[in-house]
């Protein structure tokens, strides 16, 4: 057997590592291997940085290789010492201790490092990237400390830093240079969705903001804009992008551009030395994201195998995914396309989804998708097989499983569309596994479980986005055998609990603090997350009315601030009307509200009162006590709550009117106006059967008819109306009282957050909720009575306790821009 050959490895990151993984696989016994990091830490997925951020998972749980894998394969690592010097001459690397180690053969993956803007006060405490875990750590240590947080950048990088923070207890504003965030990735329509989303969980944006000065004595105390405007920060976050490591190659000699230049074999200029990952520009082009690095460490890794190897990498096309949770988000292709191209759009704004694939001669050549993202690696896959769609034109902007059915597959087989798929389809982007690998896992190792998936192949083990398709890979291998997870669908990431079985052990085991249900349910984050914690906060507020104090920063951002952010960060603000009522002097306060507060836009809303829209957050508390002043209180349109009460003018006025409706919906508005639901609920009460109201579109609505009352339910409007089931009739004003707060209560007992009236009835069925409110005279009266108890303690002015000079107008001042 010839000698080992010495491979010195530059770079312990994740497209070094591939490249070791690769050649361990291909030629295990060619090379002694030594490996030199920069930073004190084994090989960890860099993709999951953010996740480690948020809180959802420590530096343990991301670690690709732990030194027992080093130490299995014979490999030498050397961590905290940089590799300084390379003589090609002496054909030797040097580190920043001074050992000296020969080399045969090279591999530089010295990656990226982050662009800082060139700007005073880049040097100030405070200010950081975010590309290691150190940066990391200093991020988080911040959090525990300082409460302001500014991240420059707005694309993929900077989103998820912002998250992170922002999950950390963190106020977080984002700059980015751009108009539109993740320009990179997403068109605009998707961004506009985005950047909505983003601000109702409190991030504050600043887009179109070019930072000229980081300012601050001693820390860092905020970010100046070109255009004059100043943001307070404790803490600055660095992300506008990377640009190739390449110190090390030019001291050596290497060609170098953007990056070090390497060939279609990942050979660079020099004999003997290779170059993978970020630091390299192949053909004029470097690369950011992981799908490439994996090519790259495949025909890199073929090439230190065998001499006579022929594998040459090319450029596929790339993916992108947003790991921001409870955000689903894809873009791959040529997503804006040209005159050549055309577009398939379909949008549903009630479900927030949006999908635009973009074609060129019946080929699919770009894809964004935003809030449905389970068909992005089909749409992946058809885009990098370049076939013409030919059939599926007409079916393609359904996803795969319609396209499926519409082609003959059968409805009854879930796993269909997997199978359908090639075996070089790739299905975890993070780690570039494709289906023939999983496939194969499954059979050679006889594997059952995800988790056996993931510790043999890594799929679905980072952002975890494809685990449904590694389930059906398991399910389409085992047949009958396979015994996937069942069980409802946990509340979130932070417990295995689902929103019915936190509900139930809230009231039986009589949890009433959100620390008290996270200890007893055994949650994996001590403090929850934004999708677990508004849940708690609003299922203890129903279980414990009078005893459980309602947490603000538990809240959405519309609720946190009691009124709608809009697109240009300014507010929106509603006053209620009672049944769509109004009166001269409620007109003239509102009219000298607008005057005094220059308030550029005045709407008649749909709910039959009036918005005040592009008010700025310190003007906030002065309005409301303006308008509080004129005895006018808080419209709830920014709330998880009752919203309005619609009215038609009725017997009152209207020829055709058989009952007062108008009084009628005053009376329900009074009776349930500050009642915090698990979704934004909106009532109505027409005059007669011509509905004029619209009540049997509403979650609860009331149409008078001459003998009475009719009682609709589980109705909403938007692009898939669903229109209201009847209840029963009733005969009295009394009863629709009755019979309605009863309603409500039931729905918010039994709702899980975030789901409306409509879905809620399709879930627990019509008859259900007729057998409790209707058949059970004691359990309505019962429920009625819980619904009055608790609007005891929720019909209070929100506004009127943040007016100018309350303790609770104080985040208003401590948030605003500063000109």
């Amino acid at each position: 057997m010839p000698p080992r050959q010495k491979l010195v490895v530059v770079g312990n990151g994740m497209a070094g590592m591939r490249t070791v993984d690769e050649l361990l696989k291909r030629n295990p016994l060619k090379y002694d291997i030594t490996v030199f990091g920069a930073e004190p830490h084994v090989n960890y997925d860099r993709i999951m940085l953010s996740s480690v951020l948020a809180g959802e998972k420590d530096l343990e749980q991301i670690v690709i290789n732990p030194r027992s894998w080093y130490e299995e394969n014979g490999i030498e690592l050397i961590t905290g010492d940089a590799v300084t010097a390379i003589d090609t001459q002496a054909r030797t690397v040097t580190s920043a201790s001074g050992r000296v180690v020969a080399y045969d053969k090279v591999l530089l993956a010295t990656g990226s490092r982050p662009i800082a803007p060139p700007v005073p006060g880049l040097d100030l405490p405070g200010v950081c990237a975010f590309r290691d875990i150190a940066d990391v750590n200093t991020m988080i240590a911040a959090s525990q400390t300082h409460k302001r947080a500014i991240v420059i950048g707005g694309g993929l990088l900077g989103l998820e830093a912002a998250n992170g923070l922002l999950r950390r207890g963190m106020q977080v504003a984002v700059v980015h240079l751009m108009g539109t965030l993740m320009e990179r990735q997403l068109d605009k329509a998707a961004a506009e969705l985005l950047q909505r989303e983003l601000d109702e969980r409190g991030m504050n944006f600043f887009t179109n903001g070019q930072t000229e000065e980081i300012f601050g004595e001693g820390r860092v105390q905020g970010v100046r804009l070109a255009d004059g405007r100043e943001i307070p920060g404790d803490l600055v976050v660095l992300a506008i992008g990377i640009r190739p490591n390449i110190d090390l190659a030019r001291a050596a000699g290497l060609a170098i551009n953007r990056g070090i230049e390497v060939g279609d074999d990942m050979r660079t200029s020099v004999p003997d030395i290779f170059a993978v990952g970020e630091c390299v520009e192949h053909r004029g082009k470097t690369y950011g994201l992981v799908a490439p690095l994996w090519d790259m460490a495949k025909v890199c890794a073929d090439h230190l195998a065998r001499e006579d190897a022929t594998s040459d990498y090319v450029p596929a096309a790339m993916a992108t995914r947003l790991k921001v949770t409870g955000i689903d988000v894809f873009s791959a292709g040529d997503f804006i396309g040209d005159e050549t191209t055309e577009e398939v759009v379909f949008r549903d704004a009630a479900r927030n989804t949006y999908k635009r694939l973009v074609l060129r001669d019946d080929v699919l050549v770009g894809a964004v998708l935003y809030g449905d993202a389970q068909d992005g690696g089909w749409y992946f896959q058809l885009l990098r097989e370049g076939k013409p769609l030919g059939a599926l034109r007409d079916t393609v902007i359904f996803g795969q499983a319609f396209a499926s059915l519409a082609a003959g597959a059968p409805a009854a087989d879930p796993t269909a569309a997997v199978a359908a798929l090639p075996d070089e389809a790739e299905i975890c982007g993070c780690n570039g596994v494709c289906k023939g690998k999983i496939m194969g896992a499954i059979a050679e190792h006889g594997l059952t479980t995800l988790e056996g998936v993931r510790a043999r192949t890594k799929a679905s083990a980072s952002c975890g986005s494809c685990t449904p398709q590694v389930e059906q890979l398991l399910a389409l291998s085992l047949g009958d055998s396979y015994a996937k997870p069942t069980g409802e669908k946990p509340l979130c990431k932070c417990t295995t609990h689902s929103h019915d079985q936190v509900r139930r052990a809230i009231v039986d085991q009589e949890l009433r603090t959100m620390p008290a249900v996270m200890s007893t349910l055994g949650w994996s984050t001590p403090d929850g997350c934004h999708v677990c914690r508004p849940a708690l906060n609003f299922y203890l507020l129903v279980a414990w009315p009078g005893e459980y104090q309602d947490d603000q920063q538990s809240r959405f951002v519309n609720e946190r601030n009691h009124a709608n952010i809009q697109k240009d960060g300014t507010y929106s603000v509603v006053p209620r009307m009672w049944g769509g009522l109004t009166t001269a002097d409620e007109l003239r306060a509102i009219a000298d509200v607008v005057d005094k507060y220059a308030i550029p836009t005045v709407k008649v809303t749909g709910g039959q009162r009036i918005d005040l829209l592009g008010v700025t957050r310190e003007q906030l508390p002065h309005v409301w006590k303006d308008l509080n002043d004129a005895g006018m209180v808080s419209g709830h349109a920014y709330g998880k709550a009752l919203r309005t009460v619609k009215t038609c003018v009725g017997s009152e006025w209207c020829r055709f009117g058989t009952q007062d409706s108008t009084g009628m919906g005053v009376k329900l508005e009074r009776m349930t106006w500050g009642s915090w639901h698990a979704h934004k609920v909106k009532l109505a009460v027409s005059g007669c059967p011509r509905n004029c109201a619209e009540a049997t579109i509403k979650d609860f609505g009331v149409v008078a008819v001459d003998s009475g009352w009719e009682l609709h339910v589980g109705g909403n409007g938007g692009i898939h109306v669903r229109v209201t089931d009847l209840l029963c009739k009733v005969t009295t004003e009394e009863e629709v009282l009755e019979y309605c707060g009863a309603y409500l209560q039931l729905y918010r007992e039994e709702s899980r957050y975030l789901e409306r009236t409509a879905p809620w009835i399709e879930r627990v069925g019509l008859a259900h909720v007729k057998q409790r409110i209707v058949d059970d005279e004691a359990g309505r009266k019962a429920l009625y009575a819980k619904f009055l108890y608790a609007q005891k303690f929720s019909q209070d002015d929100p506004w009127a306790e943040r007016a100018p000079g309350k303790a609770a107008a104080a985040p208003f001042r401590t948030l605003a821009t500063v000109e």
